[in-house]
């Protein structure tokens, strides 16, 4: 299976609607902030390109959660870490953490976890751009672009920044 750029736009058109159709995107509720969070590295392209399709783009953020990881041993570290960049409060904000891959949920722990040494936010909701539905942990997202079913063997991969494509790949080194 291959996800070409195209393709891949129609999804984060499809999940930018969605998520302006969403009703505390401008914040009605309270006086708190909206803002996307893009998890390193492939989230983070996500995040971008969903606010580009934006017809209001919104603080965007970034997070690398290596270090909150609860399997850091067993994966070890990534040789690229990023610092984590919220140019916003987070305090009080209502918060879309965006991922590529929603597989385990232990990234989205991981996040979360992070989140909550920057502040307390109002909400988080999370947009993937696609479900391959192996939980770990009771997690779930509020808007995806796409969910599949694929065997354990596979996984999706996302290659860009710059344009964004997708194909399953075999799982290596049980990564």
């Amino acid at each position: 299976m291959h996800w070409n750029p195209e393709q891949i736009d129609s999804l984060l058109r499809d999940m930018a609607s969605s998520l302006e159709s969403m009703g505390s995107m401008d914040g009605a509720d309270d006086a708190g902030t909206t803002a996307l969070v893009g998890i390193e590295s492939g989230g983070a392209w996500v995040a971008r390109a969903l606010n580009e399709r934006l017809s209001t783009p919104l603080p965007l953020g970034f997070l690398d959660a290596n270090f909150y990881r609860d399997d850091f041993e067993k994966r070890g570290l990534k040789k690229s870490i990023k610092p984590s960049k919220l140019p916003f409060d987070v305090e009080g904000a209502h918060l879309i953490l965006v991922d590529d891959v929603l597989m385990t949920g232990r990234t989205i722990r991981a996040a979360m976890n992070e989140l909550f040494d920057f502040g307390r936010p109002a909400s988080i909701r999370l947009m993937v751009l696609f479900d391959i539905g192996r939980r770990e942990l009771p997690i779930r997202a509020d808007i995806c672009g796409e969910v599949l079913s694929l065997p354990a063997d596979q996984r999706v991969e996302l290659s860009g920044p710059d344009q964004l494509e997708a194909s399953v790949q075999a799982v290596r080194n049980g990564h």
